[in-house]
């Protein structure tokens, strides 16, 4: 069975793995085993901690193949943004260029450097192992941390963003970092990706130029990259548009892809999804689900055949699922259609 629960100082192993697997432009996981560390301890005070409003809390999951004992992939949220560094955005804005007497009218697009999203809920670090890219799995390990915030509304802000993977090749080169890196920077993208990752972010406020960019005077390699995302990353953000996300016209300052944003309630996962008591017994006219419990700590999420009974608000699921829930007869699920 497919389960995702919250990560364990014991899972660092499969998170390096992770790291690793992910590749150049994955910046929430750096390949450093103390930042690792820090971010397997941070999740788990944020799991067990009691919020009222989101703060610095951040919660990262794992998808565990509970046949093989194995971790194949990872998911988190942070609860609110910006609040200890400075979370930085380009956004793509107008500046017009207008003169009645020569007659001339040129509309020209610029990069803002901002601070914008400051105290969003962001949902990050997505990565599934190719072996279990099947059965679901990808939109599973995406859309489950909706259900979580459902369940869970006031640990995350109404806003909430995906800051998608911009345009890249094998190495890590970027074609919109390379136009930076010319004129203002004296380092590769991996290496600046890498750094942020590790949290130090000292150098973009230092170097990044602070007043707006012509895109016309950038490189047409790097004009051509800005709002787009990487190839891998295509399912990725239909899936979020099917939720609800939207372009708003913020971009990566390091790739230039697009980062993505939708109120909390409106996300349709969170309008879908629905609590129903728990009956344990055999499922029959089953259909395909994903369920998760209502708890924290020892949150569980699975997919699973249910029988749901909606006029009395109950689900009917099998011992297996119950057991792999943390569930028994009488608690409370949340359950979407997958």
């Amino acid at each position: 069975m497919i389960i995702i629960r919250p990560i364990q100082l014991s899972d660092y192993d499969s998170l390096h793995r992770i790291a690793i697997e992910s590749g150049h432009g994955f910046t929430s996981l750096p390949v450093n085993e103390e930042l690792l560390q820090k971010r397997i301890s941070h999740a788990q005070e944020s799991f067990n901690k009691t919020v009222t409003k989101p703060g610095d809390e951040g919660y990262l999951f794992v998808m565990e193949d509970t046949e093989t004992n194995t971790v194949v992939g990872t998911s988190g949220i942070e609860a609110a943004v910006g609040l200890d560094d400075a979370f930085y955005h380009y956004h793509l804005g107008k500046v017009v260029h207008n003169s009645r007497e020569l007659g001339i009218y040129n509309t020209v697009e610029t990069l803002s450097l901002c601070n914008d999203y400051t105290g969003a809920s962001e949902i990050c670090t997505l990565f599934l192992g190719e072996s279990h890219r099947k059965n679901n799995n990808g939109r599973f390990l995406s859309r489950f941390r909706f259900m979580f915030m459902a369940e869970h509304s006031e640990r995350f802000s109404d806003t909430v963003i995906a800051e998608m993977r911009g345009v890249s090749d094998e190495s890590g080169r970027s074609p919109f970092w390379d136009w930076l890196e010319e004129h203002f920077f004296s380092m590769d993208f991996p290496t600046a990706d890498y750094l942020t990752g590790i949290g130090k972010k000292v150098f973009i406020a230092e170097l990044m130029p602070k007043h707006p960019i012509y895109v016309s005077l950038l490189s047409k390699d790097a004009q051509q990259v800005i709002n787009k995302v990487h190839s891998q990353t295509v399912p990725a953000l239909r899936l979020l548009e099917a939720e609800g996300f939207a372009r708003r016209g913020y971009v990566d300052i390091f790739d230039g892809g697009p980062t993505v944003e939708a109120h909390k309630d409106s996300i349709r996962t969170i309008q879908n999804s629905q609590k129903h008591q728990v009956i344990i017994g055999d499922v029959t006219g089953e259909e395909r689900y994903f369920v998760c419990n209502t708890k924290v700590a020892d949150f569980r999420a699975t997919q699973a055949d249910v029988s749901v009974r909606e006029t009395a608000n109950q689900v009917v699921i099998s011992q297996e699922v119950a057991e792999a829930l943390l569930v028994t007869e009488g608690d409370w699920v949340r359950i979407v259609a997958s």
